[in-house]
């Protein structure tokens, strides 16, 4: 069973999933299970990720391909800025999953938050730019937490920044909801991810109000310093 839904004006260039794993492009990224290509298209720019599955597991849990596409729909409709999403689809034999992929538009003149950090750009170290996606990234992070949802990979790699400031989410295959008393945990994982490259490239004062925003609070009480705790803890031993 192949299933394959694409934006109609561009169902022409990417018209079924048989095509569009036989494209080539730039390779980005890839492993064992999956890859990420840069396709270039009269101009435009998308970015085709394809997934793969050997052996038992493709018949045990949802296709990561799935789980992302799903989640990108999730961001969309909680008004979360991430990259528009323009095809998806899978293809099943026997019940199980053997190969998938999706498809999104290029975000031009963005870059992660981990590539300016490694290249310590002096934009972070400008308090209205870093005051303008600590806004951003809050109000994001805690409409997924509110929703029930952890990203479960919110790191800065996986956080988008254009030359103006705005904040885009990416790559969340991983993501799902979660019930309490699991859910705290995940936030803490959440948050605790943010933190793990902030801690070194911002000022005390500038995670405070991050914190804040996110909690939507103007200063904290027992509960926060408690989560604060845990988060500052969190990557202890590990990193």
């Amino acid at each position: 069973m192949n299933r394959w839904t694409v934006d109609p004006a561009l169902a022409e260039v990417f018209p079924s999933l048989d095509a569009v794993f036989a494209l080539c492009g730039e390779k980005v990224s890839g492993d064992s299970q999956s890859e990420v290509l840069r396709i270039n298209h009269q101009g435009r720019g998308f970015y085709l990720k394809r997934y793969w599955c050997h052996g038992p597991r493709r018949w045990l849990s949802k296709p990561k391909v799935q789980s992302e596409w799903e989640n990108l729909q999730h961001f969309a409709r909680w008004g979360i800025a991430c990259a528009p999403l323009l095809a998806f689809g899978l293809q099943r034999r026997c019940g199980g999953f053997v190969r998938g992929a999706l498809i999104t538009a290029e975000l031009k003149g963005c870059e992660d938050l981990a590539k300016l950090a490694g290249n310590n750009d002096p934009r972070l170290k400008d308090r209205a730019f870093v005051g303008r996606i600590s806004e951003q990234l809050a109000t994001a992070t805690r409409a997924l937490h509110a929703n029930r949802f952890a990203h479960n990979d919110l790191k800065w790699r996986n956080v988008l920044v254009d030359g103006l400031g705005n904040v885009f989410f990416i790559d969340c295959p991983s993501g799902r909801f979660w019930r309490w008393p699991l859910l705290e945990y995940r936030i803490i994982k959440d948050l605790a991810c943010l933190d793990k490259l902030g801690k070194y490239h911002l000022r005390a004062a500038q995670r405070l109000r991050f914190y804040l925003q996110y909690s939507g609070q103007l200063r904290l009480n027992r509960q926060d310093k408690k989560r604060i705790r845990r988060i500052c803890r969190f990557f202890q031993g590990r990193e």
